[in-house]
């Protein structure tokens, strides 16, 4: 049963990031958007959901039905916490790099990514200073509750101006690259009810250009499929690991990420097979920001944020996350390249990570 669920939800996975791809592209192109706006906001934000579900039911959860969470759920819900940014910054890095490799090999893209560069700075620059904020605060002392809340407004406000420094690079309202919108092809919808009249007679809008309202319903239709397909998803595996008696803490933190991030990794790889290398790698990056300011902020503020013995393995993903981070996208903004045989470089640091886990499991004595 679960190999069959595991099969489902891939494929409504899938199915909704072609749909996201498509409708989160023309969503931007109507607003005149650029592509860091796109890309490491809206796509990044929007395809986060399902991983930053796992934290807010697990610990959140029980303190809005009056309750405390456990310190069971605390344990998973930090480990979720702590596993997003640890599994987008090498694994998802990793499956991009080798999606880059592969279709260069065949012919159909180059090697190297063509990325805007600024956009990419602006996002190495807010993680480290957002992830340094929210792991720094899990060494103060916890008689100083006051820096907690410091922490979290800081975090907050990281995120406010990230998303403006985004917004305010704008876009130049060309999209040559836009294929056609996959919901004026259905037959209740070809024609006026969903399309303008072609403005120019270009090939972009040969079919008319979509109406706004047509392109929010697709972009809102693949997010459902998507989370609903990440749910499936995690409750399959959960299910498997129970069945083998697997630690949930580690679930949390190495299993229920890599199902939650594949929006981001399918998303990635469908831009890169386009070309769309700044949708590509904002998708991820974008993302890491996030996911470094609130979900961390979630944690700060609801559970014992605290570096002790018992966790330590677990906040050493958050540095397995920098150093990947840093030997990624560092040398790209010295050379203002980037190559996609960098990316690889996630791979190692994850399977090193995963050994570490695999010889001292938390807990584990």
């Amino acid at each position: 049963m679960d190999v069959i669920l595991f099969g489902f939800s891939l494929a409504i996975i899938l199915i909704g990031a072609e749909l996201f791809t498509n409708g989160i592209e023309w969503f931007g192109h109507r607003l005149n958007l650029g592509e860091g706006a796109i890309g490491s906001v809206l796509a990044a934000v929007a395809t986060a959901l399902p991983e930053t579900l796992i934290p807010v039911i697990a610990i959140v959860g029980p303190v809005l039905t009056g309750g405390v969470a456990s310190v069971g759920s605390e344990e998973v819900g930090v480990g979720a916490i702590l596993g997003a940014p640890f599994t987008l910054a090498t694994l998802a890095m990793f499956i991009t790099g080798l999606a880059i490799l592969a279709y260069a090999r065949r012919g159909r893209r180059a090697s190297d990514l063509t990325v805007n560069v600024d956009v990419m700075a602006q996002d190495v620059v807010f993680f480290l200073v957002a992830y340094g904020i929210a792991i720094g605060a899990a060494f103060l002392p916890e008689s100083w509750r006051w820096a907690d809340y410091l922490a979290v407004v800081l975090l907050t406000g990281v995120y406010v101006f990230y998303v403006r420094a985004h917004f305010r690079g704008g876009g130049n309202g060309e999209a040559p690259e836009l294929a056609r919108l996959h919901a004026t092809r259905l037959p209740g919808l070809k024609g006026g009810a969903a399309t303008h009249p072609p403005e120019d007679g270009g090939e972009l809008e040969s079919h008319g250009l979509p109406r706004l309202w047509i392109i929010v319903a697709q972009t809102l239709v693949a997010l459902a499929c998507i989370v609903l397909g990440a749910r499936v998803f995690v409750g399959a595996l959960e299910h498997a690991s129970v069945a083998i008696g697997f630690d949930a803490r580690l679930f949390a933190l190495i299993v229920a990420p890599i199902a939650t991030e594949l929006p981001e990794k399918f998303n990635s790889v469908l831009w890169v097979r386009k070309g769309k290398d700044t949708l590509a790698m904002g998708n991820i990056t974008g993302a890491m920001v996030f996911q470094a300011c609130f979900p961390t902020a979630i944690g700060i503020l609801f559970t014992s944020w605290a570096f002790n013995a018992e966790n330590a393995l677990s906040f050493a993903s958050a540095g397995a996350a920098i150093l990947a981070t840093l030997l990624i996208l560092g040398p790209m903004l010295r050379t203002h390249r980037l190559r996609g045989s960098w990316l690889l470089i996630g791979g190692p640091i994850y399977a090193l990570y995963i050994l570490a886990i695999v010889l001292f499991p938390p807990g584990g004595g």
